[in-house]
């Protein structure tokens, strides 16, 4: 197995990481806190403007999933041009995020972020950075649209089931 990390920030990150637990080859998500000023923040803390990005980190399997395709997905659930804002949810820690920990990754991220941004003449509003620091969110967070199915998400429905 070749397992890596890839820390994604696409809004509300109960549903980013619905939609992700979903693919082969992802062997592990986990919900949290990232690149804030901060090393352990708190849900109430981050909802006041902490500066912290609600954020999914991705394990998986890069033998079996390339980080091309989590990011192909990745930018499925999100409007790349909104600043600081996914579906109904504003602020701060809402904003898009892409955060690396190998920067081996750096080449590749790059490459695929410039093709994304051709495809919109307004500049794309997704972070692209080193991880700075996370923080896992309180349990209740965990896997929250799986123990709270009538939660709100702003990644449509179909998209949280595609059975892949």
């Amino acid at each position: 197995m070749n397992r890596k990390s890839i820390y994604l920030a696409g809004g509300c990150f109960w549903g980013t990481q619905k939609f992700f637990d979903q693919f082969d080859g992802v062997l592990e998500t986990e919900v949290g806190y990232a690149n804030g000023p901060t090393a352990s923040p708190s849900y109430q803390q981050v909802c006041a403007s902490s500066g912290h990005a609600e954020t999914v980190r991705i394990d998986y399997d890069a033998d079996k999933i390339s980080l091309s395709q989590l990011l192909d997905w990745y930018f499925l659930t999100i409007d790349p041009t909104s600043y600081h804002r996914q579906g109904g949810d504003k602020g701060i820690q809402y904003r898009t995020g892409i955060y690396y920990v190998d920067a081996e990754d750096l080449p590749e991220l790059k490459a695929r972020y410039e093709a994304e941004q051709a495809k919109y003449t307004a500049k794309l509003e997704v972070e692209l950075q080193p991880l700075e620091n996370f923080c896992p969110a309180e349990e209740y967070h965990q896997k929250y649209l799986d123990k709270n199915p009538g939660g709100y998400c702003h990644i449509p429905q179909k998209l949280l089931h595609l059975g892949l």
